[in-house]
């Protein structure tokens, strides 16, 4: 890989607050806040020195339960700068998820929110770690999760137990920059820095490693397939916590300089107000974002000449929204991506120069430096162009593996080195990939990767639930929708509203399934198995996008 970037994270940041000092780098309109790269870089060292001071270590695993607020930004590089793994935490996550997460990554420290939506996070933490709440608020101690150590309140009043974000500089005054840079120099690039929990066809959720260098490249290529340059100001409501936000948003911007303008939680107003006010240049979404703002009663009132690309991406992506956001949101050089989080997690990628009928109905070629094959899903082979089979990936992108899941990362990648996606995808003699469907028994829900096995563990759990089959169905609004099939023990009855209320709180709301049947027995046909959808799946005409597992 001849051109690859070969930083840390911390050493990337420090690289480009020197290049482009005074260049915007983080910027919320809403909050009137905004730091440029000198600015931002000096406060992520400063929040370093405070982990250090709280006892953080190189290798020490930390986990983020936040929305877009600007300390999120702001920990990716200082826990970074110091070695500690970055655990991204989904923000639907209820209490037996958060519980999950933490227990299996070994994290050593939470920060967190209040809450998000109908999550109070404050009180679900107290739910998860009981004796947080007689806890002195520099060292816990907690039965089920022997290796939480701190509990970090991303505001200034901290709820009983726990620290306030804003002591965490204070705390750093007393380390010196001597302390600081000694640790900075003994990081590597390979080492593993992010951490991203993917659900997976074998029930629970897999702890995905990233390292340095995997991120930082993708990033960078993905702003090159945008043009970006330190010019560029990127709109981002997309989660942080998914690599659509972290990579695909704060990872390209700072590796080419570029302003990011982030949307706490994505609102179409929000992101129509932000794209006038910082003329951005970009913008990223998935489908149901873009067509909220497309149809938004305000949309002709917001001023959006200045935008010119982005990214579409997470679920499969219309062609008829593709073209209104070409024509309507003036992003003539919008393009799409495909990927999943094992893979950085972008794998291939529209160009802005591509003709318009491969930016919308192909999920676009390799990234530079990445290979990209299509294998016979029975014999392994390699196929030729224009044959359906399963996309293979290898390169700089692959994960390190999954945490402490030996065996499921060497179902992921082979011998080889190659990674296999459990897609199934056509590509043609230039390379350009159509995604026709998925070997794997997931659904996607509006850009959200839902697994039927997860859901099916945990609605076993109901005491009158005898068996279960969780399967996706045609949606117009999300695209699919979660279906379960519930047979009940002999003798019980129960409503759908029973079963949909066993889930609140406990599973993340997107999981809930959305429509409850009851059934007396499973059809056991050829093509309708245990573990198969008992639906027929309807193949898509529209270009597939990025596919985050």
């Amino acid at each position: 890989m001849a051109d690859a970037l070969h930083f840390t994270m911390g050493a990337l940041l420090e690289d480009i607050a020197s290049r482009f000092s005074e260049n915007d780098a983080l910027v919320y309109p809403d909050r009137g806040l905004r730091y440029n790269y000198r600015e931002f870089n000096a406060l992520c060292d400063r929040v370093a020195k405070g982990l250090l001071k709280l006892g953080v270590k190189k290798g020490d695993h930390l986990s983020l339960w936040a929305t877009n607020v600007p300390e999120w930004v702001v920990l990716q590089f200082a826990t970074a700068k110091i070695g500690a793994v970055l655990v991204t935490v989904n923000t639907s996550y209820k209490s037996t998820e958060l519980e999950y997460v933490l227990d299996q990554s070994d994290s050593t420290m939470l920060f967190l929110v209040q809450g998000f939506k109908d999550t109070d996070y404050v009180e679900t933490v107290y739910t998860v770690v009981p004796e947080l709440k007689e806890a002195s608020s520099d060292r816990l101690s907690c039965e089920k999760l022997p290796f939480l150590k701190n509990v970090i309140f991303l505001g200034s009043e901290a709820p009983a137990g726990m620290l306030a974000y804003s002591e965490l500089e204070k705390l750093g005054e007393s380390v010196s920059d001597a302390e600081l840079a000694a640790v900075k120099a003994t990081l590597d690039e390979h080492e593993v820095i992010n951490m991203q929990y993917t659900s997976g066809t074998t029930g629970f959720p897999k702890g995905v490693m990233l390292t340095h260098h995997n991120i930082i490249n993708n990033g960078f290529n993905i702003g090159e397939c945008m043009k970006f340059t330190d010019q560029d100001r990127l709109c981002i409501p997309v989660p942080f916590f998914h690599c659509f936000g972290c990579v695909l948003g704060v990872l390209a911007c700072v590796t080419h300089g570029s302003t990011m303008v982030p949307v706490e939680t994505f609102n179409p107003e929000e992101v129509l107000q932000a794209i006038e006010a910082e003329k951005c240049t970009a913008v990223h979404g998935v489908p149901t974002m873009f067509i909220a703002e497309l149809e938004h009663p305000n949309f002709r009132r917001y001023d959006l000449s200045s935008l010119r690309t982005g990214i579409m991406a997470g679920s499969p992506c219309p062609i008829e929204v593709m073209k209104r956001v070409i024509r309507d949101m003036n992003c003539s050089d919008i393009t799409i991506a495909y990927g999943q989080t094992e893979a950085s997690p972008v794998i291939t990628q529209t160009r802005t120069d591509d003709p318009i009928e491969l930016r919308v109905a192909t999920v676009g070629r390799a990234l530079p430096d990445v290979e990209v094959k299509i294998v016979d899903i029975e014999t392994g082979e390699s196929l030729p162009p224009g044959k359906q089979g399963e996309l293979c990936s290898r390169g700089y992108l692959v994960m390190k593996g999954y945490y402490k899941m030996a065996e499921e990362t060497a179902r992921a990648i082979d011998g080889e080195g190659w990674l296999h996606t459990g897609d199934l995808a056509v590509m043609d003699e230039n390379g350009y990939c159509k995604i026709t469907g998925r070997i794997k028994n997931m659904i996607i829900r509006g850009g959200e990767n839902i697994y039927p096995r997860e859901i099916e563990e945990f609605l076993y759990t109901h005491p009158k639930v005898s068996d279960v089959q969780v399967y996706g169905v045609p949606d117009q609004k999300f695209g699919e929708q979660v279906m379960a099939a519930v047979k009940l023990k002999e003798g019980d009855s129960a409503t759908e509203e029973e079963i949909k209320a066993f889930c609140q709180g406990r599973i993340a709301n997107y999981k809930i399934p959305y429509y409850v049947k009851f059934v007396d027995e499973y059809p056991m046909t050829a093509s309708s198995a245990r573990g198969a959808s008992p639906t027929t799946r309807f193949p898509t005409t529209s270009s597939s996008s990025m596919s985050t597992r």
